[in-house]
């Protein structure tokens, strides 16, 4: 029998399994001075070009690439990355402590060499001199950063020292780079004499003064050429990067226990598209890289829906906090929450449009509950519609025939029980792009909004219509426009003061009330969650399920078993593909539409029905092979994947008509309906894995 074939996700895994044997091999090595320090250096310098090659590869995986379904992928994924991030450090920790000439580590020994007179500053410099001289007889490619000569750099951007060696600069400073190490922090000396490491993302070649080292022009212009060739592709990064979200990006990490590389490795890393063209200037003022798809994105399911609906437990880990039944009715207990709104998304107005040279893929907005420091709920995304002759306009909840795609469905509602006097509703406008000339793909936040849910009193709003201004930037900035700011010398009448209002970037939205039997839906539902109005009758059934499963079903509140239950393993994969929730919404409502009124009331016939019909659709296409992986924002993948499920529950609901049973064990048998290959996930409720 042929051995199986590797997935991508697990060939990556067995790589970063030899990189931190290497590694370990490496720092073992080095501990008990087994060979030369220029040896151990080679090889660290080629262990840090494989974690970064791995690392670049890993990031570019996809669930679609894998050969077989893979539990837990994203999970997965980001473990591997984590892991490769911490040998990452390690190595540029011990990069740094081996590299040649000056001290054993970047910010070690720098306050001992602030105390050195000239003389001994003249020395390390002659020093360097030497050490270069001598590489000249080596080959170009094996020589490393560190024993580049003498340069003049400008700096790009202020930075401020945070660690003990760093050295603080001004923008427009010119500086004399003493030392280029691999690790990406600079030895530096000013105009002042002063010396320490400064991120070279932060510096560019050249200066706009006369150069201090004019003497030494003449012996170093056989070495221009060389040095020009390896720094070619740094200084095409450094004019490509945005210096103000340089600084931001080090802001925001100087409260976490990271080192200095980690800093500027997230910095290189981040260019992207979005960078690019905002270089360019084909990005409007204002726009930034989307903030909670970067959340989406890192935090794995964190701020998913699929996570928000899962049970969550108490303190003692010994029952749950927000999941309970009412002994009467063998109902789910309804649970009133601090906050509870309905609202409509209605239009966004005068959005600037991004510039030529990218295709938009996707215009939506996204949403959270914020209390102004940080996301209190799940991220929900709603899709907008768009009119080519009104570019500047987005609307929501479109009228239309038939079952309207929850993706696009305006009409939201959100509970969440957090005592903050600021809650409100974060709205970020986004879009998604791909760019003409290359196919990168990047997310774009067009500004966000926010709406504070209480006045200056506490007095929940009133329900009626806002209309909210679109701030530019992320929100934790202020005061940022989307456009440009009107200068000084603009006119100040009122006429003019009106027309530059209505030319300012708007959200509508309206806060309403829901009917007696939603508000009754609702109070069933998860203390935290945000989502559309027109899934709660799914999301209610499911809850009720969820409850007798836990603790109805279960032999005592203690066991912690595996249960089979395929609807709760696999129900909150459909809050993060809405194309499969509103596949189960359709077949739900076909259902129903052969109910008796007596039969829409008795709630265990209608969890028998719902099964019956979860099994027959959602939990099917689960597990067809010829659905393709869900891909935000990609224009074949969704619609092939909508005439999968059209051509799907259309067949499933023939067989039905023709057997007068749905989800029967025959549709999964039936040789004219493919299905993947059973893995025992597909049926188990693994508590212990998913409670919150």
């Amino acid at each position: 029998m042929p051995p199986k074939r590797k997935g991508p996700l697990q060939l990556t895994q067995r790589e970063v399994d030899d990189i931190k044997k290497r590694v370990d091999s490496l720092v073992k090595d080095v501990q008990s001075r087994d060979g030369s320090t220029e040896e151990a250096f080679r090889r660290c310098q080629e262990l840090q070009t494989s974690a970064e090659k791995t690392l670049r590869t890993l990031k570019k995986l996809t669930k679609a690439d894998e050969l077989a379904p893979v539990g837990n992928y994203d999970q997965r994924k980001q473990e591997e990355e984590r892991r490769l991030q911490s040998i990452l450090e390690r190595v540029n920790a011990l990069s740094l402590e081996l590299s040649p000439p000056g001290p054993s580590t970047a910010a070690g020994d720098i306050s001992k060499e602030d105390n050195e007179d000239d003389d001994d500053e003249d020395d390390d410099e002659d020093s360097d001199d030497d050490d270069l001289d001598n590489a000249e007889d080596e080959k170009r490619a094996v020589r490393p950063y560190s024993q580049s000569g003498p340069r003049i750099y400008t700096v790009l951007s202020d930075f401020k020292g945070e660690q003990e060696g760093d050295l603080s600069v001004q923008r427009g400073e010119v500086l004399r780079i003493i030392r280029m190490t691999a690790d990406g922090w600079w030895l530096a000396q000013d105009t002042k004499g002063n010396r320490g490491v400064v991120p070279k993302t932060y510096l560019k070649i050249g200066s706009g003064v006369d150069d201090e080292d004019d003497e030494d022009d003449d012996e170093d212009d056989e070495e221009k050429g060389d040095d020009d060739d390896e720094i070619e592709e740094e200084e095409e990064v450094e004019e490509e990067q945005d210096d103000e979200e340089l600084t931001d990006d080090r802001e925001n990490q100087s409260g976490t226990p990271q080192t200095n590389w980690c800093t500027v490795r997230k910095a290189l890393t981040e260019i992207d598209a979005t960078d690019v063209l905002s270089a360019m200037g084909a990005i409007p003022s204002g726009f930034r890289p989307s903030t909670l798809n970067k959340l989406l994105l890192e935090e794995g399911v964190t701020y998913r829906g699929s996570h928000y609906i899962q049970p969550e437990l108490s303190q003692s880990q010994l029952s749950f906090s927000d999941l309970f039944l009412d002994p009467d009715t063998g109902r789910v207990r309804a649970r009133q929450v601090r906050t509870c709104a309905c609202f409509t998304l209605w239009s966004c107005r005068m959005i600037p449009t991004p510039g030529v040279g990218v295709q938009v893929l996707s215009r939506h907005v996204r949403l959270c509950a914020f209390d102004g420091n940080q996301v209190l709920s799940n991220i929900h995304t709603v899709r907008a519609t768009y009119n080519p002759k009104s570019p500047k306009t987005w609307s929501f909840s479109p009228r239309m025939t038939g079952v309207l795609p929850a993706l696009l469905d305006g009409d939201c509602f959100l509970r969440c029980n957090s005592a903050s006097p600021d809650l409100g509703i974060l709205f970020e406008l986004g879009v998604t792009f791909i760019r003409n000339s290359t196919g990168e793909r990047g997310d774009l936040s067009c500004g966000w909004a926010f709406l504070k849910l209480t006045d200056d009193a506490g007095n929940p709003l009133p329900i009626r219509t806002y209309e909210l201004t679109v701030n530019g930037g992320t929100p934790y900035e202020k005061d940022v426009a989307v456009e440009a700011p009107v200068t000084a010398g603009s006119p100040a009448g009122v006429f003019q003061q009106m027309l530059h209002a209505r030319r300012q970037p708007r959200l509508i939205v309206k806060l309403k009330s829901a009917k007696s039997r939603t508000r009754t839906q609702l109070s069933l539902l998860p203390d935290t969650l945000l989502h559309c109005l027109s899934c709660v009758h799914l999301l209610a059934l499911h809850r009720q399920l969820l409850a007798d499963t836990l603790l109805m079903d279960r032999p005592t509140m203690q066991n912690a078993d595996l249960m089979c239950s395929p609807v709760l393993s696999t129900f909150p994969v459909l809050l993060d593909q809405p194309d499969l929730l509103d596949a189960l919404r359709s077949a739900w409502l076909n259902a129903e539409t052969n109910m008796s009124r007596a039969q829409k009331k008795d709630l265990s016939y209608l969890k028998q029905e719902f099964v019956k019909v979860y099994m027959s659709s959602a939990y099917f296409l689960l597990h067809s092979p010829s659905l393709p992986c869900h891909r935000w924002a990609d224009p074949p993948s969704e619609e092939q994947r909508a005439r999968v499920i059209y051509v799907t529950l259309d067949a499933l609901k023939h067989t039905q008509h023709t057997t007068g049973q749905s989800g029967g064990p025959e549709v999964f048998v039936d040789p004219m309906h493919q299905h993947l290959a059973f893995d025992v996930t597909e049926l188990t409720f693994d508590l212990l894995r998913v409670a919150r």
